[in-house]
């Protein structure tokens, strides 16, 4: 960081936060349209709506992830399972015909 005034650099690293955090929302949206095709697909076939198997994987995946990003394993856990929790809820609701 090399502006020499204080004020600019923490605007400029906050426009660039807020770009990120826009970016995420996105994917984040892009990702539940997703996982809603999947939950009408089980619902049709009557599947569980959830996936421990899959679930236990995709861990171990982000897991790794984040150790080669440079962030912290439990944090992307803990995201992780946050998002499956409504995925699932939202596959409960296609099941159920809500």
């Amino acid at each position: 960081m090399t502006d020499t005034d204080p004020t600019q650099t923490l605007l400029n690293l906050r426009a660039s936060i807020d770009n990120i955090d826009a970016a995420l929302i996105y994917m984040l949206a892009e990702r539940f349209r997703r996982t809603k095709q999947v939950g009408q697909l089980k619902a049709i076939h009557q599947m569980p709506p959830s996936d421990p198997a899959r679930e236990e994987q995709q861990v171990a995946r982000l897991r790794a992830l984040a150790e080669q990003a440079d962030l912290d394993p439990e944090f992307a856990e803990k995201w992780f399972n946050f998002v499956v929790a409504e995925v699932i809820r939202h596959h409960t609701e296609a099941a159920d015909g809500r």
